[in-house]
């Protein structure tokens, strides 16, 4: 039972919700948190780039393979989706909840959740490492541009390299930053994860704040009703449903083994709320970013939960394998 309750981290985003829902801010002070907001943001993805080891993207690079089917699944089948999603009425689906659910699709991959339940699972966890985070990498500059391909942004059709541009100086270069001062800080910053954690998760509770605090002065909770919210949370579901069988099955039917399986179909489903959020405050700026990733908010919790069952329930069988050969391996002696 305790699997399927919220962690920690979806008890805060909510909480900032409702905080921002009580006492949204405005005016100077939103500049002034905006500002802060940024500095932490660069902060998060300059620790990515120090904690994630050049050793790992050498071996994982070699697997390329599994890293096409997870950039497929990642940035071809989700955008797809997300396209036959437009089909529905919007009488059914508003048009801002439709962009977001759009925009999830084109998001990267998760990289502590995909590699914490590949590991759990009893996957390839170095080929997880290494595509979980070639993904957000890659996502830097694949997500403006299907974003340009897909839908309207920041109200004109088309490209935006004034968005590629903010990306590429507010999480990329962070994150090449930390690159290179990876062989001096990376395992300092990799053996304290725990007292980093508060950089890492507290940048998105404060761009999630900034966010709604906007929305909700927008009247985002008057433009939404509670059945729109739960035609997001069922698409949501039977996206993450589709994808879970699509690379489950289909890297079987490709001849991974049972080990690639497992990275393929915990990376190649998931979506990054990391990297999601910051790139909605940068790509649609001056806009209602918090409709637009509260669908990114909700599918969060919904893969957590699903993979977290999944993940155990590959746990057992690879137990009940094990225990099974061990008594063969005895009936045979």
């Amino acid at each position: 039972m305790r699997r399927f309750l919220p962690d920690t981290f979806t008890i805060l985003l909510v909480l900032t919700v409702l905080l921002a829902s009580l006492l949204p801010i405005s005016g100077e002070p939103a500049e002034w948190f905006g500002v802060a907001t940024k500095i932490a943001i660069g902060l998060l993805f300059f620790l990515h780039g120090a904690r994630l080891s050049r050793d790992v993207v050498v071996a994982g690079l070699l697997h390329w393979r599994l890293h096409l089917v997870i950039l497929a699944s990642t940035f071809a089948l989700f955008p797809l989706l997300g396209l036959a999603i437009g089909f529905l009425p919007s009488t059914l689906l508003p048009p801002a909840l439709y962009t977001g659910i759009l925009f999830l699709c084109v998001l990267p991959s998760t990289v502590q959740s995909s590699i914490a339940f590949t590991s759990m699972a009893g996957g390839n966890v170095p080929a997880a490492i290494c595509a979980a985070s070639a993904s957000n990498i890659f996502g830097m500059f694949l997500t403006p541009l299907l974003v340009g391909l897909l839908f309207t942004a920041g109200g004109h059709a088309g490209f935006s390299f004034e968005a590629l541009e903010q990306i590429l100086l507010q999480l990329l270069a962070p994150f090449i930053l930390g690159q290179i001062l990876q062989p001096w800080i990376g395992n300092f910053i990799r053996s304290r994860k725990t007292l980093l954690m508060p950089v890492d998760r507290g940048s998105i509770l404060m761009v999630v704040y900034l966010a709604f605090s906007e929305a909700v002065t927008e009247g985002l909770w008057h433009t939404f009703s509670i059945r729109d919210l739960s035609v997001v949370i069922v698409l949501d579901i039977l996206l993450l449903a589709i994808v879970l069988t699509v690379t489950m099955f289909g890297s079987r039917l490709l001849g991974f083994s049972r080990e690639d399986e497992i990275a393929i179909t915990f990376c190649g489903s998931k979506k990054s709320l990391a990297s999601g959020v910051p790139m909605a405050n940068v790509i649609f700026a001056g806009q209602s970013v918090g409709s637009i990733v509260l669908p990114l908010m909700l599918f969060h919790q919904i893969q957590l939960m699903a993979c977290a069952v999944i993940a155990q329930k590959y746990a057992e069988r690879d137990r009940r394998s094990k225990a099974e050969a061990a008594l063969l391996s005895a009936a045979a002696e």
